[in-house]
């Protein structure tokens, strides 16, 4: 089976929700003809993330549902619609939706690991539940920006089924090594693809993400990459791909994990 992915690397604005959406229709746009499924980046209602994030999350979240959902169903195509702050119950999250070709909300992923590097966890509360879903008779794991430098969850999703792993960002040019080794590393470990697409437009404190959008194969390697700016970039993937690689490199039935927990008679 092969699949057409979009990337969508969108310069967001700092709390413009309506902006930013009319942004994001532009960009689908230009992919949807072609795409199976079209994958924007982190936050990209509000920015990452502007002053009273809380308040503005609050009308944001059912808004910006219903609009990529008219979208997907417009368009006919599968829409991982990055991430957005939403509240609920007085709560804020980080949260990835999928709407598929007719509408219909399929996944959702609520992000686990917040960075506190950046005080995330100073506005959102974290998710609890890892993200699954099944899309085109595939089953494909979501992680969100800060996800991908903990290895066990993306190991998780593989072991669940996964062969996509879809990542939006919000990731900064000081870190910009960092996002394109952890994206292959992820891949080449897993033995699946990975998409990457990050955000190029002007985080708090004024600093810019660094865009370069990644699709990455089952053995490591850069299939697209996109540069500094907005751009939008065209994937195939072919799904024989990952079990060809597992097959021929048998990382997955070499695992040995009755031995990965540590005990106190572990070293002598």
């Amino acid at each position: 089976m092969k699949l057409k992915i979009g990337l969508a690397q969108m310069d967001t604005v700092l709390g413009r929700g309506e902006e930013n959406r009319r942004r994001f229709q532009e960009l689908l746009e230009e992919l949807a003809g072609e795409a199976d499924l079209v994958l924007f980046p982190e936050t990209w209602n509000l920015g990452f993330y502007p002053q009273k994030v809380s308040q503005l999350a609050e009308g944001e979240g059912e808004t910006t549902k219903s609009f990529v959902a008219g979208l997907a169903r417009r368009h006919r195509v599968n829409i991982c619609a990055g991430s957005i702050a939403e509240g609920e119950d007085g709560k804020l999250y980080n949260t990835s939706y999928v709407f598929d070709r007719q509408g219909e909300l399929i996944g959702c992923y609520r992000k686990i690991h917040l960075f506190t590097h950046g005080k995330e966890h100073h506005h959102f509360s974290a998710g609890s539940r890892p993200g699954l879903f099944t899309a085109e008779g595939i089953t494909w794991g979501q992680l969100i920006c800060y996800d991908i430098r903990f290895p066990e969850l993306a190991r998780t999703l593989a072991l669940a089924g996964a062969q996509v792993l879809l990542i939006p960002a919000q990731w900064p040019y000081a870190r910009l090594h960092h996002w394109r080794t952890l994206l292959m590393a992820r891949a080449i470990e897993n033995q699946l693809y990975v998409i990457g697409v990050n955000s190029c437009g002007t985080m708090v404190g004024g600093r810019k993400a660094c865009g370069h959008s990644l699709a990455v194969d089952p053995w490591g390697e850069i299939m697209a990459e996109a540069g500094e700016g907005e751009e939008t970039l065209l994937v195939e993937l072919d799904l024989a791909r990952v079990e060809e690689v597992r097959r021929e490199f048998g990382v997955f039935t070499d695992r040995r994990p009755q031995l990965y927990a540590l005990e106190e008679d572990t070293f002598l």
